[in-house]
């Protein structure tokens, strides 16, 4: 029941909310042993390209040479952009318009869109997904994070989305790594409710329940608003057993969104706990 009714929650709180997207059940149990086979940008943009038509090729090249031959920074971001916008609403491939969106950022170099295009991979990564292309995107992300950072190393933000593509895009061999970059700013601030939610999620993902359940009670305490903080603590009660505190806070959720697909989702799950 729950992976059947995430889908469309996931959506929900991702575009109607301020901070990340829930943590996904591809990503909340504890890591697979195994490795994962590396995804290269080339191999990604060719399987894509794979099912495409001529007329849809022949667009793509024509940008992409553009590129090659623009010698003008400005000429290149403009291109980048085109082929982000190509890939994202034309194409529906969300994770190769992040990665045209990254190189724009980068050439642009500014702190705001260097930011803005490692979201779109974290939240891409938090939603959960193929491993591979996880780690993929989660690489990416810490890559421009990490070029954020150089223009402003004191964002307590930066550094825990900086934590959260280690945490949750399992590109490091060592999971705590990306745990003590976001415990950095918790420690730091106690009040710092953007990383307290991210450790919330980390409990999650390695089954701690009830460290989860009480970060995430404080995190709503602070921001009672917080869509993300509300459904990954009633998911977390859920999956406790605890249905009559799934139930209230799931019905919390409901009560703040006007999605008619969300909202029959939640009640559906609702009745399934009664």
């Amino acid at each position: 029941m729950l992976l059947a009714t995430s889908a469309i929650l996931l959506a929900v709180l991702y575009f109607f909310s301020n901070t990340v997207p829930p943590v996904s059940k591809s990503t909340d149990t504890p890591e697979a042993t195994g490795e994962t086979k590396p995804i290269t940008t080339k191999s990604l943009i060719d399987s894509a390209k794979s099912p495409l038509n001529t007329q849809q090729l022949s667009y793509l090249t024509q940008l992409e040479n553009s590129v090659v031959r623009g010698n003008v920074k400005e000429q290149q971001i403009a291109v980048y952009k085109q082929l982000a916008m190509y890939w994202q609403d034309s194409l529906k491939h969300p994770e190769i318009a992040a990665f045209y969106t990254g190189e724009e950022a980068k050439l642009e170099n500014s702190e705001k869109s260097l930011t803005f295009a490692a979201r779109l991979f974290l939240g891409q990564v938090m939603a959960g997904g193929d491993p591979s292309l996880q780690v993929w995107m989660a690489t990416n992300a810490k890559a421009l994070f990490e070029q954020a950072l150089k223009m402003n190393p004191e964002s307590d933000s930066l550094k825990v989305e900086l934590g959260a593509c280690f945490l949750f895009g399992n590109i490091s061999s060592t999971p705590m790594e990306g745990i003590l970059k976001i415990k950095e700013v918790a420690d730091k601030d106690s009040t710092n409710m953007y990383a307290q939610l991210m450790l919330g999620l980390g409990d999650i993902k390695s089954g701690q329940y009830d460290k989860a359940i009480e970060r995430l009670q404080r995190v709503v305490k602070q921001e009672p608003t917080n869509l993300q903080a509300l459904f990954n603590l009633a998911e977390t009660y859920e999956r406790k057993g605890d249905k009559q505190n799934a139930i209230l806070w799931y019905r919390t959720v409901q009560n703040m969104i006007n999605i008619p697909e969300a909202k029959q989702e939640l009640e559906n799950r609702i009745q399934s706990l009664q």
